[in-house]
This record gives C-alpha cells, structure tokens and sequence, in this order.
C-alpha cells in the first residue's frame, strides 16, 4: 500500500513535446533550379543594393561592344549578388542608347590614345562582321579597343553619380512604402472623443 502511496503522491513527469512534423524532402529540381532561381529574383532589394544594380547595371548596359551586354550585367549581377531581373531589364531598355554612347567612347577613347579620329558605320560594321570576321576585327579591332578605353574611364564616374541620385530617392519611397503597410495593418486612424 505504501508503494501505491508513493506512486500516486510522485508528480507525474511532464509529457515530452510533441516532435515536430518533418518537412517534405527537397526534390532535386527545387534544390538546383527553383531555390537558386527565387534567391537571384529577391537579392538586393534594399534601397541600397538597388542603387548599385541601376548605377552598375546601367554602366554595363552602355557597355560600346554590342552583343556583350547581356552577358556582362548577368555576370556582374551574379558577382556582386545584384537583383538580376533589375539588371536585365535596364540592359534592355537602354539598348538605344548604348548606339549613341558607343560614338561617344570611341571618340573619348581615340581623344585619350591621341589616335586618329575613324569614321565608321554601324551598318558597314555588322555586314563586314558577318561577310569576313577577320577582316572586321582587323580593321575595327583598334576601334573597339578606343570605345572600350573611353567607356572604361566615364564608368567610375558615372556609377557614382547615379549611385548617389538614386540611393536618396530610393530610400525615401521605401520609408513611405514601410508607412504606408503600417498605416494598413494598423488600420485608420480613428481620433478619441
């Protein structure tokens, strides 16, 4: 009786919690292709970080080597883990205007080198480039390396300022935009009697 005594007067043990459910296993496609595909879509989307991908972005959106671009802002994106679909989309809709910046760098460039000025064509280019490439590359083989070295020494500059116009502009639509989902969750302001 006084071991029944004993069992009943002893509290009983708290119950263990209760195992939480194990989540599904990853597949493979979700490891490798969603995962990675979500993470570039919603990296560097603080003021910040979106000021340097349209100050970067842009910069090698004007990249005077046409063809290039795209592959240049993927790979700086991914280098610099910038928002790749901001980058992109400048890439794209900056596309007229990297014609005029490349006239612009090979000029800056043949300034800077003290080359002779050469005129050329955009047209003549893109024919002689696909009729006989070597031919290209040799006759405009020196032109593409002018543009590059006058795109190469505007690009510092220009990442600057526009890192600097947008960043201030940027953080203060992301202030109003957190204010703003206050004021929703908060519901509307209701003054007291």
């Amino acid at each position: 009786m006084a071991g029944t005594l004993a069992a009943v007067a002893e509290p009983s043990s708290p119950a263990a919690p209760p195992a939480p459910a194990a989540s599904p296993a990853r597949t493979f496609w979700q490891r490798r292709f969603r995962d990675p595909i979500i993470a570039q879509l919603t990296q560097g989307i603080t003021p910040e970080k979106i000021a340097l991908t349209l100050a970067i972005g842009s910069s090698c959106a004007l990249f005077p080597i046409i063809g290039t671009t795209t592959l240049l802002c993927f790979l700086v994106a991914l280098l610099l883990r910038l928002n790749q679909p901001i980058i992109q989309l400048l890439n794209q809709v900056l596309w007229p205007v990297q014609v005029s910046a490349i006239f612009a760098c090979v000029h800056l460039g043949e300034t800077v080198t003290g080359a002779p000025r050469v005129s050329f064509s955009l047209t003549r280019m893109s024919q002689l480039f696909w009729d006989s490439p070597v031919k290209f590359f040799h006759e405009f083989g020196a032109t593409a390396l002018h543009a590059v070295v006058g795109w190469t020494l505007v690009a510092p500059f220009y990442i600057a300022a526009v890192y600097y116009l947008t960043r201030p502009i940027l953080r203060t639509v992301n202030r109003l935009r957190t204010e703003a989902a206050v004021r929703a969750a908060t519901g509307p302001d209701h003054p007291t009697p």
